[in-house]
C-alpha cells in the first residue's frame, strides 16, 4: 500500500483488530496509536519519498517475570511481550543498502557490500543492523536493501529491552523481504543476539530477543540455546485483578557496562571450577559441596551470584506452573522470594561504582510500603538502574502509578499489557 492508502485504512478502522492485538482493547490507546501510526507515515513520506510502496512492522518490548539473569547461564525464564514497541514504516528498492532514521536520532547507512564488523561502530545502532545483515547473508539470503522510519515507545533503559525489541524488527523486516518468513521467530531471536554479541560488543543471554520474537506469556528454558523449549501461557492479571506496574527509577544506566558483564563472568568463574562452561552444567548439589573451595578460586559475591541462579532457575518453573494452576498466592510468594535473592545474591539493585545512588531500593521499599500484603513487587531487568515491576490490586493501580510518579517524575510508572504477538509485518 502506499502512504495515503494506509493513512485512509487506518481511518477507515480497518486496522482496528490487528491494533487491539498488539495494543490492547482501552480505547484511548487505540486513538493513540492510529495517530502514532500516521506520523510515522507522513515523516516516512518527507524523508523518502522516492518510496511509493511501504510496509508496517512492529516488535514488542519485554518484562521479565521470573530468572532474573538466568538466561546467560542456560537456565530457565518466565518473561512475557508487552504493549510497548518499536514500528518502523519501510519502503524496499534493489539499492545494496539499508537507510534507517529513528526519530530523534541521526540517519543509520549500511552498505550492504561490506557486511564486515567494524570496531569503530561498537555499541551503536548501525552495528546491530549490520550484524544482522550479516547472519542473514550467511544463511545464503540475498539481500536487497530498505529504507525505513522508526519510532519506539520501548523506553531505552527501561528495562523492557528497547534493544531487543529493535534487533526484532530489523531480523523480521529482513526475514519477510528478503528471506520469505523462512527464519521464523526463534532463529530471529538468535540472529539478534548474534549482533548484539559480535557486533555490538555486549555478552548478552537469548532471552530478550527471544520474548520480543515470540510473543505472549512464555516460559523458556535454554538448556539447549540453539532448541530452547518453549510454553506459551495465557494467564490474564486483569481478570485475576491484578495489574503489571512497571516504573522507571530513572537512574542512569552510563558506565554501568562493568557492573552488566561481572554478573555472568563471575558465575562463568563458577561453572568453570567444575570444567564447566555455564552453570546449567552443573548441578546445585555439586555447587553446595564445592563451596568451601570455591573460595580458593572464586570470590565471594560470584559465590553468592553462582546461589542465586541455581534457586531462581527453579523459581522461574516454578512460578509458571503457579499461573498455570491459577494460584496467585503462590506466585506472589515466589515473586517475593525472587526479588529477596536479587537483592541478597545477585546484588544487582544498585552499582558499586555509585553506592549513594540507590533509586531501585527506595522505590522497591516504597512500594512495599503501598502494597503491604498485597500484590509484589521486585527488580526488574538487568538492575543496577532502570526499573522495578510491581503487581498491584486493580482498583489501586492508577493510585500507585501517581504514587511512583510523585517519587521519581511525572510519567514514570506505566500500566502494561502482555501482548500475544512478537515481531510482526502489521
Amino acid at each position: 500500500m502506499t502512504v495515503a492508502e494506509w493513512k485512509q485504512t487506518l481511518k477507515a478502522g480497518k486496522l482496528d483488530k490487528k491494533l487491539k492485538q498488539l495494543y490492547g482493547d482501552d480505547a484511548d490507546m487505540l486513538v493513540h496509536q492510529k495517530k502514532r501510526y500516521a506520523a510515522a507515515l507522513d515523516e516516512f513520506a518527507k524523508l523518502y519519498p522516492q518510496r511509493k510502496q511501504v510496509g508496517i512492522f512492529s516488535a514488542p518490548g519485554r518484562t521479565e517475570v521470573g530468572g532474573n539473569h538466568t538466561d546467560h547461564q542456560h537456565g530457565c525464564v518466565l518473561a512475557a511481550a508487552v504493549n510497548l514497541d518499536v514500528i518502523a514504516v519501510v519502503g524496499f528498492h534493489q539499492e545494496g543498502v539499508i537507510r534507517l532514521k529513528s526519530m530523534g536520532y541521526s540517519q543509520i547507512q549500511v552498505q550492504l557490500s561490506d557486511l564486515s564488523k567494524k570496531p569503530e561502530e561498537e555499541g551503536t545502532s548501525t552495528a546491530l543492523i549490520r550484524g544482522i545483515a550479516a547472519k542473514f547473508a550467511d544463511m545464503g539470503v540475498s539481500l536487497s536493501g530498505w529504507d525505513a522510519y522508526s519510532t519506539s515507545e520501548v523506553l531505552s533503559g527501561s528495562g523492557l529491552s528497547s534493544s531487543a525489541a529493535f534487533e526484532v524488527l530489523v531480523g523480521t523486516i529482513i526475514d519477510q523481504h528478503d528471506n520469505g518468513g523462512k527464519a521464523g521467530a526463534v532463529e530471529i531471536a538468535k540472529i539478534g543476539q548474534y549482533a548484539e554479541n559480535v557486533y555490538f560488543g555486549k555478552q548478552s543471554g537469548l532471552m530478550d530477543q527471544m520474548v520480543s520474537s515470540v510473543g505472549g506469556f512464555v516460559w523458556i528454558d535454554f538448556a539447549d540455546t540453539e532448541k530452547p523449549v518453549i510454553q506459551k501461557h495465557t494467564f490474564d492479571f486483569a481478570q485475576a485483578g491484578y495489574c503489571l506496574c512497571i516504573t522507571d527509577t530513572k537512574g542512569s544506566h552510563a558506565d554501568l557496562t562493568p557492573d552488566y558483564v561481572a554478573v555472568p563472568t563471575e558465575m562463568k568463574q563458577v561453572a568453570a571450577y567444575f570444567g564447566k562452561s555455564v552453570l546449567r552444567e552443573v548441578s546445585a548439589e555439586q555447587f553446595r559441596k564445592a563451596i568451601p573451595q570455591l573460595r580458593k578460586t572464586c570470590s565471594d559475591r560470584a559465590i553468592l551470584r553462582a546461589a542465586h541462579f541455581f534457586a531462581e532457575s527453579e523459581r522461574a518453573t516454578a512460578e509458571a506452573k503457579a499461573l498455570e494452576d491459577g494460584d496467585l498466592s503462590a506466585f506472589f510468594a515466589l515473586v517475593r522470594e525472587s526479588g529477596t535473592s536479587s537483592a541478597e545474591l545477585l546484588q544487582n539493585l544498585f552499582s558499586c561504582q555509585k553506592p549513594t545512588e540507590q533509586a531501585i531500593p527506595l522505590g522497591i521499599w516504597y512500594s512495599k510500603q503501598f502494597l503491604g500484603e498485597k500484590g509484589a513487587v521486585r527488580v526488574h531487568g538487568g538492575g543496577f538502574a532502570g526499573t522495578i515491576q510491581a503487581f498491584v490490586p486493580v482498583e489501586e493501580a492508577e493510585a500507585y502509578c501517581q504514587c511512583m510518579n510523585q517519587l521519581f517524575g511525572k510519567g514514570s510508572c506505566h500500566k502494561l499489557s502482555v501482548r500475544p504477538l512478537g515481531g510482526v509485518r502489521v
